[in-house]
């Protein structure tokens, strides 16, 4: 039953199985194991990234191909839904729409970005999504009217997601029954359902061509498959997956603006990311999204109790200093590329494989 929900992919280690038990346990009972809100927001944006690092996994790790315009289709999804709740209201059928409509233009989009960009080398195309998604981010900071610019829109989502909404006013284990609750449950059940098509869709026969097409893109052209058209598609997936992430993440926030959704940094840290958890594993999305945004929410809070701690010491107590975090960030990146060159999820295959051997 297990293999058929997976699509036949299992982790293929006992130790990549039961970490990734662990933390599918843990984001599932969150609120009830982390009370407080940024353990839930962390958590939150912990399954917004999953899906959206997994799409993009889908377009690099699986396809070979490098594309800077993927938070452009994150942004989509996200303006979508906060376009539509602010015009038609704080409805379900408004949210509908708005992602109805994000989906159309992220497909129309992606499939002119592949119509006339994947027939050019690499480098090249990445640098003309870079372009596209640096006037994407500029069109939409101007026009205030429709997105808000540069404040951004703030919005309402239905009654039932609101934090106001209780469904009963005894707390149960500590978190408290409500519809911030309930909205960070849809997430789940969302990422949930995105995560396991993607799985469903790289293990298919279409994702077997896909892993061709990276290996040796002349060999499957010679062999008869139409290497433009399976990226192309491969190109307008992603865009949809990333679309549905960024819906998520306007749900979540009940505010979308350019920063929010759009900025290169997003960019960068869905590279990091990838990168941490194994390219090409999809797996590596939860793993490298749990340790990244982790580490990233709270390595501020251990570098002060460092600092604290090595108060005797100066010169450690200023190395310790919360403001370097990003320093610290940096190295345990360094760290993590040196020591799991193939990622979390490819040296723990790799270490089950050795074993066995």
């Amino acid at each position: 039953m297990l293999k058929r929900i997976l699509s036949n992919d299992l982790p293929r280690s006992r130790w990549l199985a039961l970490m990734l038990a662990v933390l599918v346990l843990a984001l599932a009972f969150t609120p009830f194991l982390f009370p407080g809100v940024k353990a839930l927001n962390v958590a939150a944006k912990v399954l917004v990234f999953i899906v959206l690092v997994a799409s993009f996994d889908l377009l690099l790790g699986y396809t070979g191909i490098v594309s800077f315009a993927h938070t452009m289709f994150f942004g989509i999804g996200a303006y979508g839904v906060a376009i539509a709740t602010t015009r038609l209201g704080p409805t379900w059928s408004a949210l509908a729409v708005g992602v109805g409509g994000a989906l159309v233009l992220s497909l129309v989009l992606a499939w002119l970005i592949g119509l006339f960009s994947l027939r050019v080398r690499a480098i090249f195309f990445a640098m003309i999504t870079l372009a596209v998604a640096s006037a994407f981010l500029t069109l939409v900071s101007q026009l205030h009217e429709f997105t808000g610019g540069e404040d951004g829109l703030t919005f309402k989502v239905p009654a039932v997601l609101s934090p106001s909404f209780e469904f009963s006013e005894a707390p149960f284990l500590g978190a408290s029954l409500d519809g911030r609750l309930l909205s960070f449950y849809l997430l789940f059940v969302m990422a949930s359902v995105l995560f396991l098509a993607l799985l469903r869709i790289v293990n298919s026969p279409f994702g077997r061509v896909l892993q061709a097409i990276r290996e040796n893109e002349f060999r499957a052209e010679a062999i008869g498959y139409r290497v433009v058209v399976y990226r192309t598609i491969s190109s307008i997936l992603s865009a949809m997956f990333a679309t549905l992430a960024g819906a998520m993440l306007a749900l979540w926030l009940r505010y979308n603006g350019p920063d929010t959704s759009l900025s290169f940094e997003i960019m960068m840290d869905v590279l990091l990311i990838v990168v941490i958890g194994g390219m090409g594993t999809l797996y590596g999305s939860i793993i490298g999204a749990v340790l990244f945004l982790v580490a990233q929410s709270y390595l501020q809070d251990l570098l002060r109790l460092g600092s604290e701690a090595a108060s005797a010491l100066p010169w450690l107590s200023a190395l310790l200093s919360p403001d370097r975090w990003l320093l610290w960030l940096g190295v345990l990146f360094v760290l993590s590329v040196y020591y799991f060159p193939t990622g979390v999820v490819g040296r723990l295959r790799a270490a089950s494989l050795g074993g066995k051997a």
